[in-house]
């Protein structure tokens, strides 16, 4: 049996959903989907399918049955095992109490921007401000529409969590982008803050 830490964000979004109830894997990737967790794993049908797969490896769950809709291709539905659910609780306890560095990119990006001239900045951060603020009124949508599905708070609350990350980010961005504009933030372009050294100076 492999280890619990080796579950993936996307193997502990399944076994999540099959600790609800069984289902196929096409049912499992659109409740993903209307939950915004694909803002936090990466969810596409073919990498679904391949983890489940390796929980049917695991132990962590097994297949109860298949059906078929019409000329569709069978689905196989798949149920949480006794192990799965031990392995599930495990997972998410140390993912939930510890906090683990995530290396995202682009803290690394705004903390070395300042290789890149004013305006490129600007326009950068303006871009990204606006992918951000559409980002934000999806979440929003998602959101809306599980009020009104009545769907239990506790399973979308990671929309939430989305939707508080992207509000400060916009918030900061549009900061930010307020200090350059104004000019409370100089920002010089790297070469005027490195001058090259003159061929004099390298004699």
């Amino acid at each position: 049996m492999p280890a619990v830490s080796s579950l993936t964000p996307l193997a502990v979004a399944s076994l999540a959903l099959l600790a609800e109830r069984p289902m196929h894997p096409y049912e499992m990737y659109q409740l993903l989907i209307q939950r915004s967790q694909d803002q936090l794993v990466k969810v596409r049908p073919g990498s679904l399918y391949h983890t489940v797969d390796r929980l049917v490896q695991a132990d962590f769950v097994r297949a109860v049955g298949t059906e078929r809709e019409g000329n569709r291709p069978e689905r196989t539905t798949y149920e949480i095992t006794v192990e799965g659910r031990g392995a599930l609780s495990e997972r998410i306890a140390g993912m939930l109490g510890t906090p683990h560095h995530e290396f995202p990119q682009f803290p690394v990006a705004i903390g070395e921007a300042h290789v890149l001239d004013r305006e490129t900045v600007l326009k950068l951060l303006g871009s990204r401000l606006e992918q951000r603020q559409s980002d934000l009124s999806s979440v929003e949508e998602q959101i809306e529409r599980l009020e009104q599905r009545g769907l239990a708070r506790r399973y979308w609350l990671s929309a939430e969590y989305v939707r508080a990350t992207m509000l400060a980010e916009v918030a900061w961005l549009q900061n930010i982008l307020g200090e350059i504009e104004r000019g409370d933030l100089p920002w010089e372009s790297a070469a005027l803050q490195h001058p090259q050294r003159s061929t004099k100076d390298n004699e």
